[in-house]
């Protein structure tokens, strides 16, 4: 439930911690609203750079990179997220989650679904 807040944080900041089940909830809507957006991003770059298609693997493990660089330097510093020092060893493990669960799924399934048409 806490991670769940702390994404509801990004827009109620702190407060997103005293909210129960209805903050958690409402993290858990951001996280798929952000979800589907980088999923459509990706789709809809994909329509102009082939590439993305033909080296899925690749393309994704990128792509997740450049998700983390774009939540962490863009996306976080405009919210109300509470500030946290940097931290390597964490923003190591973080790339790598986004690169294995968030780009590379999200290749595979564009790849998969593009390959069919």
């Amino acid at each position: 439930m806490r991670i769940l807040q702390s994404v509801a944080s990004g827009l109620l900041g702190v407060t997103a911690y005293k909210g129960g089940l209805g903050t958690a909830a409402l993290g858990t809507l951001l996280h798929f609203f952000i979800a589907v957006v980088a999923a459509g991003v990706y789709y809809a770059a994909s329509r102009k750079l082939g590439v993305l298609v033909r080296q899925p693997v690749l393309s994704g493990v990128l792509y997740g990179v450049l998700v983390y660089l774009f939540m962490n330097h863009v996306v976080l510093p405009l919210s109300a997220v509470p500030k946290r020092p940097f931290v390597l060893s964490m923003a190591a493990v973080m790339v790598v989650i986004h690169m294995i669960c968030v780009g590379l799924p999200i290749a595979l399934v564009v790849s998969r679904s593009r390959d069919t048409r």
